[in-house]
Parts: structure tokens; C-alpha cells; sequence
């Protein structure tokens, strides 16, 4: 029999892939949508040319280049083709690094607004309607996208405000649920669900780039909408709040859910959330400026790598999407095979809870700063850079198994507003290495420029890294839901290792 955890798995791992291509798809589609730099130089006093007949294969090319769409306004262009009378007609945008920037960025503007009421929506009215509508909602609006594209320059960047306001709900919902549903010993591994983000990345990049090169940027927000409803309908069948509501459950895997959880979240919804406790806790803010890192780091190469290898590298639509994917696919496994060693490192009593997260952020955060600072030194050369750019995408998966594993080890009872409080202000590297990659590259699209960015990508990277390293803590907080069923929960779930006997010890003294 397929456990309900197991199947809660895979829908919470293709949502939080849809979730990612709301996200990321306009930054794929912008590298078509735009005219280039030097093509934007050149054609700025462009004035429309007269209809022709009969037009030459070398004439349409012309054209192909030239008919444009400037702020937001078409202008077609028809021509004759031989005698098939064939209407032809390009659409693209004339916008500068700094509009391309606002509009990438757009979307990370409000979507930290929405990370606390994202938890504590969750807790009262369950991640089941929460992460859905975010979700689905959102997808629709991929819908408008294209016409908001050439009404108005404006009208796009309230699209994407939108959106991001509401997969800002998303994330700390869905901790919400996995505090509820998995055991504290199997979390690494249910987390790396939420890295569905990055096989949605790896596999829409190429998609996407195989649409435009055949079709037109349009569909790229359209795949997203229909791809998004036939999600929500899987979603609505198969997931319930909690393994009680769940019609189709086993009372053996029942059993075990609820057993392993002890009272760490038994009544959870009728406590009273400790917000100073919370604001005041140094675990907290530790996994805040762990999530903080790996944002900055994953942000910034999800959406500036296709406009890096367009520009910078030289490669096709086609390219620019494969070599933007790939990363995203050795991020998946390695964050799913780390879990599992993380999980096995708990199980067996080889390192403390603590000391787990930690190695896992160590490697998400130090070592790929590393990598990072051998791209700004070395990603001149194609090969070097898609190495650098993978192995750093590679090594940031480990993060499921350090801060986002951490927020509900501490307070299961609060992981969703905990979550909220690290999306709030882990998600802010949106806008702001977007705005810093439109400030660096402002008429200056040379590999100099992109060397800064990855220096300031590295240098985030490695300071949050050694403060998480040597001041993070993992354990189970007093303040979870009061002193007494913190220490229920170690009586009904015994500590998995001697050293968080030790610490469950301590607190008990």
C-alpha cells in the first residue's frame, strides 16, 4: 500500500514546482521579448517601413529584427510573402537593463508582505486552501500576462506584484503541514519536496526555450496557466491537513505519524503564538540569515543565468535554457541524496540534531560561496562557467536539510509563522540583486560588471555561512507550546541522539 506521505510527496513536490515557474518563467520569456543591446542602439529612431509585396527571404529578416513593440505600444508590420499573401509580424520591447530589472525584480517587491500571514493563515484555516489558491490563483493571472505586455510596461510589473504577493503565502503554509504530517527523524527527506522549485527550473528553462525557438513567448506564460489548473484538481483530491482528516490512510501509518509527533503539535491551533519568544529567539534568527544566504544565492542565479549566458556567452534560446536548467536538476538530487544521509546521521545516533543542520548550511552556504568566487575569477570561459554556475546550484541543496528542516525542529507548533518571519526577509535578495545586477550592468553588459555580481553573491554567502555555523541551534525551544509539552514530546518521541538527551536534559534542569 502507497503511504499517504508518500503521495502528499509528490503533489507537494510538482506544487512547489509550479510554484517556481510563476516565478521564473518571464525570466526565460524576457530573453526573447527584448531586442538586444546593440539591435536597441540601432533601431531606437526606427521608423516604419512602407508595405511590400512579394518580399525576399532577406527582406523579412529585416523585418523580423526591426518590427518592434516600444513601452508597451505594437507595431506590425504586414508583409506579402510570394504569393501566399502570409501576414508577418515580430513583437518585441525596447526596454533598457534597468526596466528589465524592475520587471524581473517585480515580482520579490511584495512577496515578503505576505510570508507571516502565510503561517498564520495556515494554522487557522490549513495549508490544504492556502497553499492551493496561492498557488492556482497566481497561475491564472500567467494568463494576463501577454496583454498586460503590450497595454503598458506598468501594467506588467502590477501582474508580477500580484503574483508575488501571493505565492508569498505559499511557502510557510506548507510548513504548516509538514510540522503535522512527518515525523522528526524524516523531515530532511519530506523537504526535499519543496525543491520541486528546482526540477520545475531545470525542466522549464529547456521547455520553455523549445517553445520560443518554435512559437512564441506568450506560450511560455500560457504552459504555465494550464500546467498550474491541472495541478490544483491532483491537489484538491489527494491532500488533507492532517493524517486524521485523511480518508484514505492506514491506522498503521496513522499511528506511527501521530505517536512519532508526540504532543508537539497535539492542539497546536488553540495556542497562543509567542511572538516575543519568537523575536527574541537567537535559533530564529540564525535560520533567518541561513535562508537569507541561500536565497540571495539561488535568486540571483535563477534570474539573471539566462540573460548572463545571452549576453555574456553568446548562446542561443535554446542554450541559454538548457545550461540555465541544468543546475537546477544536480541541486534536486543532491539535496534529496543529503537528506537522506542527514536523516541517516540522525537515526543512528552520529551527530546531533544541531550539528546536522549545521553541516548541511555549511555546504549550502561556504562551499558555495566558494564556487562563486572561482566564477567571478574564472566564468570568462563557457566551460568554467557552466561548471561554477552547476556546482554552486549543486551545493545549495543542501539548505532542506539545514534552515528549512531547522524552522521545524525548534517550535512545530509555530513552523509556519517561524517560516513566515525567514521568507519575509529570505526572499528580499529578489528584488534587491536584481536591482543591483540592473545598477551593474546599466549599458555596461561586460563580464567586469557580472564579476561584481558574483563577488557580492560570495561574500553574502560566506559571512551568513560562518555565523550560522558557529551560533545556530536546532533543538526543541521551551517556548513550542509551553514548558510542559515540551517536555511531553521528549517523554513520546525520545530524543534521536545522546546529545539531544543532553540538551532535553538541560532544559528539563
Amino acid at each position: 500500500m502507497v503511504q499517504a506521505r508518500t503521495v502528499l510527496w509528490h503533489v507537494v513536490f510538482v506544487g512547489f514546482a509550479i510554484n517556481y515557474l510563476i516565478c521564473i518563467n518571464l525570466n526565460i520569456a524576457i530573453v526573447d521579448m527584448v531586442v538586444p543591446p546593440a539591435k536597441r542602439a540601432h533601431d531606437i529612431n526606427f521608423e516604419p517601413l512602407p508595405r511590400l509585396t512579394n518580399a525576399s527571404t532577406t527582406t523579412r529578416e529585416y523585418l523580423n529584427d526591426t518590427n518592434v513593440a516600444v513601452n508597451g505600444t505594437t507595431k506590425t508590420f504586414p508583409v506579402d510573402l510570394s504569393d501566399n499573401h502570409t501576414i508577418y509580424e515580430s513583437k518585441k520591447f525596447y526596454w533598457n537593463e534597468r526596466e528589465q530589472a524592475l520587471a524581473l525584480g517585480s515580482f520579490f517587491w511584495t512577496h515578503w508582505i505576505t510570508q507571516i500571514p502565510g503561517g498564520i493563515l495556515a494554522r487557522k484555516y490549513g495549508t490544504k486552501l492556502i497553499f492551493g489558491l496561492s498557488n492556482i490563483i497566481s497561475c491564472w493571472i500567467c494568463f494576463l500576462i501577454p496583454v498586460a505586455c503590450f497595454v503598458d510596461f506598468k501594467a506588467l510589473l502590477v501582474a508580477r506584484i500580484l503574483q508575488g504577493l501571493l505565492t508569498g503565502l505559499s511557502w510557510p503554509a506548507m510548513h504548516n503541514m509538514t510540522a503535522k504530517w512527518i515525523p522528526p527523524n524524516e523531515r530532511s527527506k519530506f523537504i526535499t519536496a519543496y525543491f520541486g522549485s528546482a526540477v520545475g527550473l531545470a525542466l522549464a528553462y529547456p521547455l520553455f526555450a523549445w517553445v520560443i525557438h518554435w512559437s512564441s513567448w506568450k506560450w511560455v506564460f500560457h504552459l504555465t496557466g494550464i500546467g498550474g489548473t491541472i495541478w490544483w484538481f491532483a491537489w484538491l483530491y489527494f491532500v488533507y491537513d492532517t493524517p486524521a482528516q485523511h480518508p484514505r490512510i492506514s491506522q498503521k501509518e496513522l499511528t506511527h505519524i501521530e505517536s512519532s509527533l508526540g504532543s508537539a503539535v497535539a492542539n497546536g491551533q488553540h495556542l497562543r503564538t509567542p511572538w516575543l519568544a519568537i523575536f527574541t529567539s537567537r535559533p530564529v534568527w540564525m535560520n533567518v540569515i541561513g535562508q537569507f544566504a541561500g536565497t540571495w544565492s539561488i535568486f540571483t542565479i535563477m534570474t539573471q543565468a539566462p540573460t548572463y549566458f545571452k549576453i555574456i556567452h553568446d548562446w542561443d534560446i535554446r542554450a541559454t535554457g538548457l545550461f540555465s536548467g541544468f543546475p537546477h536538476i544536480l541541486r534536486m538530487f543532491f539535496a534529496y541524496s543529503f537528506s537522506l544521509f542527514a536523516d541517516y546521521l540522525l537515526r543512528n545516533n552520529k551527530m546531533s540534531r544541531t550539528n546536522v543542520r549545521k553541516l548541511a548550511t555549511a555546504i549550502a552556504c561556504l562551499v558555495n560561496g566558494l564556487m562563486m568566487l572561482a566564477l567571478a575569477f574564472c566564468g570568462i570561459n563557457r566551460i568554467m562557467a557552466i561548471t561554477f554556475i552547476a556546482l554552486a546550484t549543486m551545493f545549495q541543496g543542501s539548505g532542506t536539510s539545514g534552515p528549512l528542516s531547522s524552522m521545524v525542529d525548534i517550535a512545530p507548533n509555530f513552523a509556519g509563522i517561524i517560516s513566515g518571519i525567514c521568507g519575509t526577509i529570505g526572499c528580499m535578495p529578489g528584488f534587491i540583486s536584481a536591482y543591483i545586477v540592473g545598477v551593474l550592468t546599466y549599458n555596461n553588459q561586460s563580464f567586469e560588471a557580472w564579476r561584481n555580481v558574483f563577488l557580492i553573491t560570495a561574500a553574502v554567502l560566506l559571512v551568513c555561512g560562518i555565523l550560522y555555523v558557529f551560533l545556530a541551534d536546532s533543538s526543541l525551544q521551551p517556548w513550542n507550546g509551553g514548558y510542559s509539552q515540551s517536555i511531553e514530546y521528549c517523554n513520546k518521541a525520545p530524543p534521536s541522539t545522546k546529545f539531544d538527551v543532553e540538551e532535553y536534559t538541560t532544559m528539563k534542569d
